[in-house]
């Protein structure tokens, strides 16, 4: 039998903080925390009144790769910390969205040598469906870019091409 224990508990906070180191296996400058794709953190109370981590992840796309290593990785975390039982719960509704992702997640994407994702269009208009979508360059800030492939070296980046400094560059998709 378990107990729900309030969200708001010192514990969890811990197990949020123990979240913060575990980083993104594909692009090991974010981690999971920046990347939005901790749902939620629930802890339950067993019999012998040991603590259960109980984590809710959303995969960025439901055949991402790095989820299993993403689950590995936090399994270890809490290992590592003293919890003895967890589980680690998938969702994938509501999909994943960049919108998910913090401004600090894509100051860093930036700094590491991506592009970041662009910000969504809230209004659809005709001029919004080109061909190629304007990408600023992240090593010299240039919008004169060009799209080499729409898959860069993960599904979920295309691969562009400064025409300026002439660097190739992944660019983080919006999705």
């Amino acid at each position: 039998m378990t107990i729900a224990i309030q969200h708001t508990s010192p514990e969890e906070k811990k197990i949020w903080n123990l979240l913060e180191t575990v980083t993104d296996p594909e692009v090991p400058v974010l981690t999971i925390l920046d990347l939005g794709i901790v749902r939620s953190v629930e802890l339950a109370q067993l019999d012998n009144h040991q603590l259960k981590p109980i984590i809710t992840i959303t995969p960025t796309y439901s055949g991402c790769p790095a989820m299993d290593v993403i689950s590995m990785n936090i399994r270890m975390a809490l290992l590592q910390a003293g919890y003895q039982q967890m589980e680690i719960k998938q969702a994938l509704s509501p999909a994943w969205t960049t919108d998910w992702m913090s401004e600090e997640a894509k100051n860093k994407l930036k700094a590491y040598g991506i592009a970041p994702p662009q910000y969504k269009q809230a209004v659809c208009t005709p001029e919004a469906f080109q061909d190629e979508e304007a990408i600023q360059c992240p090593q010299c800030n240039s919008w004169n870019t060009a799209l080499v492939s729409q898959f860069g070296s993960t599904a979920c980046k295309a691969l562009y091409k400064c025409n300026d400094c002439k660097e190739p560059f992944d660019y983080f998709k919006c999705h």
